[in-house]
């Protein structure tokens, strides 16, 4: 049974969305400001699957949590928020927030997102294995990634990017091929997600590399190729 964290300071909320996860056979437990929500975390941190949390919160905000958080977990987090302007959503992710959702909201889009980020989280419990392409290297079981012997930190979102990117190097992977296997077929929100976090994984991969891997085949998707094999 996966055990999920639910912050939102409204009690209303909190109530019909512990209500709604429980139906689905999930473990919940649940906060209504950020003191708590990150007390919480603590003290289960090693037993928790997934954290849902509000961006508005007294004490402490959404925002500030996540990022005390990613100081040293890759745990995954669906960011809520009752703002629509892409400055937040765009604020979030930067702060490693794996997926986000806008209130209202319906159930069903949220229980569509938790079971994408609990199955890839499942996936990737899988047996090891290690990737390697160019100087670039990823390792499924201590779910790490070295450029030139240098670690890499990503959230789990871009973790799985560069996973499917890795398992299909030399290939062209179209956007709706990496949006199904990043953030899975039920996903129905914005599709130019995947360049939004293509950007960010290229940041992080290519940036200080003396040579780019990760390429733009314009009008198609993205491929992961070393020019210096052409």
């Amino acid at each position: 049974m996966a055990k999920i964290l639910l912050v939102d300071d409204e009690k209303s909320v909190v109530d019909f969305v512990k209500e709604e996860l429980q139906f689905e056979g999930y473990d919940v437990l649940t906060a209504y400001d950020g003191q708590q929500a990150y007390q919480l975390y603590q003290k289960h941190q090693h037993g928790l699957d997934l954290i849902i949390l509000d961006w508005m919160l007294p004490k402490m905000d959404g925002l500030e949590v996540l990022r005390r958080i990613r100081k040293h977990d890759t745990i995954p987090v669906i960011m809520m928020t009752a703002r629509d302007y892409v400055g937040d959503k765009v604020a979030g992710l930067d702060g490693g927030a794996d997926d986000y959702i806008t209130k209202p909201f319906e159930t069903e889009e949220l229980l569509a997102r938790v079971r994408v980020i609990l199955r890839h989280e499942q996936q990737a419990q899988q047996p090891q294995a290690l990737y390697q392409f160019a100087d670039l290297e990823l390792d499924t079981k201590a779910r790490q990634v070295h450029r030139n012997h240098q670690l890499i930190q990503l959230t789990q979102r871009e973790y799985e990017l560069l996973l499917t990117l890795m398992r299909h190097a030399k290939e062209t992977l179209t956007r709706d091929e990496l949006l199904d296997a990043v953030w899975g077929v039920d996903f129905d929100g914005e599709p130019n997600i995947v360049d939004v976090y293509v950007r960010y994984l290229r940041h992080k991969v290519d940036t200080n590399a003396d040579r780019k891997l990760i390429h733009t085949v314009r009008g198609v998707g993205y491929c992961l190729r070393d020019d210096a094999d052409v």
